[in-house]
């Protein structure tokens, strides 16, 4: 099986605001390997977040082709498409998403309920997800109760328990103090290493970038730099 999960074919998309047309990415090529850990960074508007929302498959290219080993979501109805997020991708959100009536250990449970798992056939693995994430006493806490970065903390281990092929965090940072985002960071690169799961960032923290491999620079909706951690660079 290829080693290459995302394939971007000249991936164009634009949004019609009012009567004038934003080119919010521009003819985007890269290839996301498996178990990459990664950013795209750039300024405000230069089509970080819409290039996550591709991925994800929560919106579609105005042209150009997303790939996902192989697969082409272009070719992909809704309920496919909601298939995929289920089944592979896992969600790591500025605001952390939480549900608020639930507990810890009941937010990172959701997914699996989702996916149709009945809950006596994961509660090892939720719990057990729950410790990885250093949440063990709070487990049965409310968001509200929590401190943002244990919020985030929650939202990871949310997102990995149902051990998807892919992790998109948008802004995952962002929210937190210099010590919450360095343990945020610390934990998303063990768990990277651990479960294999690919990680893509957006974001505009420069903390990210002492932790990632692999830095991608959008400007103007278009790729002005792909940064390897070990010094090769490809302009485009």
């Amino acid at each position: 099986m290829s080693e290459t999960l995302i394939t971007l074919e000249r991936v164009s998309k634009v949004y019609q605001v009012g009567e004038e047309n934003f080119t919010a990415l521009n003819g985007v090529s890269l290839e996301v390997g498996k178990g990459a850990f990664m950013s795209f960074v750039g300024p405000s508007g230069s089509g970080k977040t819409t290039l996550l929302n591709l991925i994800g498959g929560l919106d579609r290219p105005t042209s150009g082709s997303v790939l996902f080993q192989g697969a082409n979501l272009e070719n992909m109805g809704r309920e496919q498409l909601a298939a995929y997020r289920r089944e592979n991708i896992g969600f790591i959100f500025q605001t952390y998403n939480l549900l608020p009536v639930y507990s810890v250990y009941e937010n990172v449970l959701f997914p699996l309920i989702l996916n149709g798992l009945k809950e006596s056939q994961v509660r090892e693995r939720v719990e057990s997800m729950v410790v990885k994430v250093g949440l063990k006493d709070q487990i049965n806490k409310k968001p509200a109760q929590l401190s943002g970065g244990q919020c985030q903390r929650v939202a990871i281990a949310r997102a990995l328990v149902k051990d998807p092929l892919l992790i998109l965090a948008d802004e995952p940072t962002a929210n937190l103090d210099s010590e919450n985002s360095y343990q945020v960071l610390e934990l998303m690169r063990e768990l990277n290493q651990e479960y294999k799961a690919a990680v893509i960032f957006s974001t505009h923290d420069e903390k990210v970038t002492r932790y990632i491999r692999r830095e991608v620079r959008l400007e103007d909706g278009k790729v002005s730099w792909d940064k390897h951690r070990n010094g090769s660079e490809i302009e485009t």
